[in-house]
């Protein structure tokens, strides 16, 4: 059995700092690198993509709306073209860093509200993953759990990482709780461990109002930003380690 672990890394910018990316980095094996509309900055890309070669984890761009002031978690409206080349300009930013430093750019991963409206505009979903195929099929693109855009990205024959959420509350519909909501984010490690225990070995988990539901899972997120993501990190691998789950890249288990 095997699974990814991913965290959102690089969104620091200027002098704002945020996340402890190079304890994080430690523990995961796929780092989605935000592309400098959410956050992040030139020299924030090219510090955290030569972090990942360091560390030997696979790299991946993290796009999001252009909203910097709101950390990319406000909606936005995008018409479809606007959107497929929001896609490709920033998956060409982060590619410049990675192609610098001798690296394969691995997957995309939307940020934020961005990554929320793809599971409810088919449109919007379509849009976004014509973009990552204008740049390379062989880009893998992250998105919710057996979700509209991974049944999209399948008949598009762009390759798919379903994605679940260490430390995020689940809709009855397999969308995640807004943070607005009270319960939207777990904080107890030992909750968080025993939740991603109960995606990878049976398939799902409980939704907020106690329902269950089923889950496909080839990448877990761990948020950077947590002010426990190290310790949380941590404890989610050395716990799916020791029920003989093999952390390995997403393109590891995409072959």
């Amino acid at each position: 059995m095997k699974v990814d672990l991913n965290s959102d890394l690089g969104e620091s910018f200027g002098r704002y700092k945020l996340g402890l990316d190079e304890e994080v980095m430690k523990y995961i094996t796929s780092a989605n690198v935000a592309t400098g509309w959410h956050a992040g900055d030139p020299l924030v890309m090219r510090k955290t993509v030569k972090l990942a070669k360091e560390k030997g984890v696979a790299v991946g761009a993290h796009p999001g709306y252009p909203d910097l002031m709101g950390f990319g978690r406000r909606y936005m409206k995008l018409s479809p073209e606007d959107a497929r080349n929001y896609i490709l300009y920033q998956i060409g930013a982060l590619y410049a860093f990675t192609r610098a430093e001798g690296l394969e750019l691995q997957h995309v991963k939307p940020h934020g509200a961005f990554y929320n409206a793809l599971a409810k505009e088919e449109e919007l979903a379509r849009a976004v993953i014509e973009g990552i195929a204008d740049f390379s099929k062989n880009l893998i693109f992250v998105t919710l759990s057996d979700s509209k855009p991974a049944q999209i990205a399948e008949e598009m024959g762009v390759k798919i990482a379903h994605e679940v959420f260490a430390d995020r509350a689940y809709n009855p519909d397999g969308t995640l709780v807004s943070r607005s909501k009270p319960g939207a984010v777990i904080h107890d490690k030992e909750e968080i461990a025993e939740r991603v225990i109960s995606m990878v070995k049976d398939g799902g988990v409980n939704a907020i109002n106690g329902e269950w539901i089923e889950l496909k899972v080839d990448t877990i997120c761990v948020h950077g930003d947590n002010p426990k993501a190290v310790e949380i990190t941590r404890h989610i691998r050395e716990v799916l380690e020791r029920e003989g789950v093999k952390i390995v890249p997403m393109k590891e288990i995409l072959r």
